[in-house]
């Protein structure tokens, strides 16, 4: 009586053990999948901003030209013809697109949207804070989730200084930054956000650690 009553409570607890693992695995399965499919996304928006921009970059615009679809409608359009120059309105999952970020230490590509919302960093990458605009004088900082699948900024702790971050804005301009700050502070400290950047071109990327418990700040000035 007494091995039957201990053979169904082994019984139960395997089916438990079980059970756990394949919860465990459906969660790794999906969180894996889940990075592949937004990376895949991603890379297709990057395509066709890189090949927008060229193609209004290379195009007499007036109010007759049909542009790429993912550009909305260039800024600052005049009748006529004109440089086709100005810099393009672009959206990414309905957000107001400023322009891209590439770190190439940690194969990180992204667009970066123009305001840090709760629902905009779900998507993307987006700016917190610019002095001037985006690849201009003074400081813009960039936020990002830190997830645990290496999406958005999961990754940046593994950053060093000495590193590039290239960033793209919307007029086709393409700046290299050189990373020479990396630190972690209390959620609370906002100093990096309005600093003095003595009238160089500079980027700050925000981002929670892994336990959540402080924020990972990278500055970088243009090189």
């Amino acid at each position: 009586m007494g091995d039957s009553k201990y053979s169904k409570l082994l019984t139960v607890i395997l089916v438990i053990v079980v059970v756990g693992v394949l919860v465990l695995l459906g969660f790794l399965g999906f969180d894996v999948y889940k990075k592949f499919a937004t990376k895949k996304e991603v890379a297709q928006m990057i395509d066709e901003y890189d090949n927008a921009l060229n193609t209004l970059q290379n195009t007499t615009v007036d109010e007759n030209t049909e542009l790429p679809e993912v550009i909305a409608e260039p800024s600052n359009t005049t009748t006529g013809s004109s440089t086709g120059t100005q810099p393009a309105k672009v959206t990414y999952k309905g957000y107001n697109m400023e322009g891209k970020i590439e770190i190439p230490a940690i194969n990180l590509e992204y667009p970066i949207l123009e305001k840090t919302t709760p629902s905009s960093i779900e998507v993307a990458v987006a700016i917190m804070y610019s002095a001037n605009g985006l690849n201009q004088p003074g400081n813009t900082v960039i936020a990002g989730h830190n997830y645990r699948n290496g999406s958005f900024f999961g990754n940046n702790d593994k950053l060093k200084v000495g590193d590039k971050i290239y960033i793209t804005d919307n007029s086709g301009t393409k700046i290299k930054y050189n990373i020479y700050n990396i630190y972690e502070t209390s959620p609370d400290d906002s100093d990096f956000i309005m600093r003095e950047t003595n009238g160089k071109r500079e980027i700050s990327l925000s981002t929670c650690t892994d336990n959540s418990k402080a924020r990972l700040i990278i500055w970088a000035v243009e090189e």
